[in-house]
């Protein structure tokens, strides 16, 4: 029998997939407050048992042997600060309410790297382990598991019935290292998806405007960058298409207006992707953003849409 897992904070149920495609696992519950993304959580994994409702509202749950969850991370970003006034900074007590109602033998949570060292998770694991939990943590590479993105997260693993660290189970790196294959790249993950975008399934770009255009054709093809941007376009004296931020702070971000290279993994794929001005974004050769498709597939989401 698979083991029974809720997925909390679910998203379109990425976490799901992973554990549902090992084979040993099977989702009965899956709580998420955004509408649409409850709704392709059930498109993918059923209806039945989808709650659409902020997670404090949900007062029953199904019997599972496992909880996954990444209560959201804007609040332990490096790109908001470490703005404690956040409430999602909160999200992880409701996280521990669930744990101690369904009393899982295995927790599986996973947030940004900045988590581990906030006050917030020196108070997530004294009450975690309050719950009789061992919890075992780190910070893994998706790239390191098969995924074509290279993206560091924490994870925090606990299990009920273990002695210390050393017996909770921790996931063992497949790609990457000496012996292993190496790591999947965004060639491999478009391989299936038409360089054209046909407008099928989200593979359509957002529509830049004409000044966006002129840029992008200026960023050489496979791994360009801003810097190369701006100096292909002062040779064409094409001067007014330069920010001035970017004359006066010119060894700033190099991913920002950046392509992506065809055999490296993607850089961390963030919430606002389909925009170049926020990272390396642009497709290798075309001269657009990657398309929401494209981006599915660099978190190894093929078929969740």
């Amino acid at each position: 029998m698979p083991h029974r897992v809720i997925d909390l904070f679910a998203g379109c149920g990425g976490m799901t997939r992973g554990f549902k495609d090992s084979g040993s696992f099977e989702p009965v519950q899956a709580v998420e407050f955004d509408p649409d993304a409850a709704e392709t959580y059930g498109h993918n994994f059923g209806d039945e048992h989808v709650e659409p409702l902020s997670i404090d509202r949900v007062r029953n749950f199904a019997a599972a042997e496992v909880i996954v969850g990444g209560p959201p991370c804007q609040g332990f970003s490096r790109l908001n600060k470490w703005r404690e006034e956040t409430p999602s900074r909160q999200l992880w007590r409701e996280y521990l309410r669930v744990v101690g109602t369904v009393r899982p033998a295995v927790f599986v949570m996973e947030n940004v790297p900045q988590l581990l060292d906030s006050p917030e998770f020196a108070d997530f694991r004294r009450h975690a382990e309050g719950l009789e939990y061992v919890i075992r943590t780190g910070v893994l590479n998706a790239a390191d598991f098969g995924v074509p993105q290279r993206r560091r997260r924490a994870i925090a693993i606990g299990a009920l019935g273990v002695r210390d660290t050393s017996e909770v189970p921790w996931p063992v790196a497949t790609h990457g290292a000496a012996g292993l294959p190496p790591w999947k790249t965004v060639r491999e993950a478009f391989a299936e998806i038409p360089r054209e975008p046909d407008g099928l399934l989200w593979h359509r770009p957002r529509r830049p405007r004409p000044m966006s255009l002129v840029r992008y054709s200026h960023v050489p093809a496979d791994g360009g960058n801003r810097h190369q941007m701006r100096v292909s376009l002062d040779a064409m004296g094409l001067d007014d298409y330069v920010p001035r931020c970017w004359r006066e702070h010119s060894t700033g971000n190099h991913d920002v207006f950046g392509r992506m290279w065809w055999d490296r993994p993607a850089p961390t794929i963030r919430t606002e992707f389909f925009k170049p001005e926020k990272g390396r974004y642009l497709h290798p050769e075309e001269d657009r953003a990657i398309t929401i498709r494209e981006g599915a597939a660099l978190q190894s989401l093929e078929d969740i849409i």
